[in-house]
C-alpha cells in the first residue's frame, strides 16, 4: 500500500504546500478518497453490483481494481462543489507502467485547454507526463449484462478503460484530468516514494492564482 497510495500522497503534499504558499485569487479543493481495504464479511466479491453516488450502477469483476470505485464517488463529490477543474491522480493501472515505464505518468483528458495548462506546469517541475488517449470504442468491454459498467474491461488497454471509467462520473461542464502516475511515484531502486506530481500540481495552481 505504499505505492498504491501514491495519488493521495500527491494530494496532501500539494495540499501543504499550497497551504504555505496561499496563492491568492484561486479555490482549491483536495478529495482523498480514502477507506479500509482489509478482507471482511462485508468486503464486495466478484460479482457484486453496486451504486454510485450518481446513481451509476457497477458489477465488481476484478476486487483488485477497488481503488477506481472510490475515486469515482470522489470525483461525483468534487463535481458537486461548483468547481471549474479537476485533475485526479492515482496509481491506477500497471498497464500504465507497461506503456510508459518507471518514469513517466499518462494523462487522459478531454479538454485540451487543461492539457495543455498542466503540461506547461510540467515544463517547469521537470516531472514527466504523456497524453494518452481516450479511446471510446473501448467502452465496449466495459459494459455489464446486469449493471451499468463493470469496474475492469478487457486487456491490452487497461489504462484507457480505467480512464473512461472514471469519466462517467464527470460532469460534462467540468474541465477533468485523469493522471495514472502508478510508474513514477515509487523508485524501485531505492526503495523509496518519489512525490511525483506535487510539483507539477502546485505549478498548476500557481499559474491559475491571480
Amino acid at each position: 500500500m505504499k505505492i498504491d497510495m501514491g495519488g493521495s500522497a500527491a494530494v496532501l503534499g500539494s495540499a501543504k504546500a499550497l497551504g504555505q504558499i496561499k496563492p491568492p485569487g484561486v479555490e482549491v479543493h483536495f478529495i482523498v478518497a480514502s477507506c479500509e481495504n482489509m478482507i471482511s464479511g462485508t468486503g464486495m466479491r466478484p460479482g457484486d453490483i453496486l451504486t454510485a453516488s450518481n446513481g451509476k450502477t457497477i458489477e465488481v469483476n476484478n476486487t483488485d481494481a477497488e481503488g477506481r470505485l472510490t475515486l469515482a464517488d470522489a470525483l461525483v463529490y468534487a463535481c458537486n462543489q461548483g468547481v471549474e477543474k479537476i485533475v485526479d491522480l492515482a496509481t491506477l493501472t500497471g498497464a500504465c507502467i507497461v506503456a510508459l515505464g518507471p518514469s513517466i505518468a499518462g494523462v487522459f483528458t478531454p479538454s485540451d485547454e487543461l492539457a495543455k495548462e498542466v503540461f506547461e506546469a510540467s515544463e517547469i517541475s521537470g516531472e514527466k507526463f504523456w497524453r494518452m488517449p481516450l479511446e471510446e470504442s473501448y467502452w465496449e468491454s466495459m459494459k455489464s449484462g446486469v449493471a451499468d459498467m463493470v469496474n475492469t474491461g478487457g486487456r491490452p488497454g487497461g489504462a484507457i478503460t480505467a480512464a473512461l471509467f472514471l469519466k462517467q462520473f464527470v460532469d460534462e461542464k467540468v474541465k477533468w484530468m485523469h493522471i495514472d502516475l502508478a510508474g513514477p511515484v515509487w523508485n524501485e531502486k531505492k526503495r523509496v516514494a518519489t512525490g511525483f506530481g506535487v510539483s507539477t500540481l502546485v505549478e498548476w495552481v500557481l499559474k491559475n492564482s491571480s
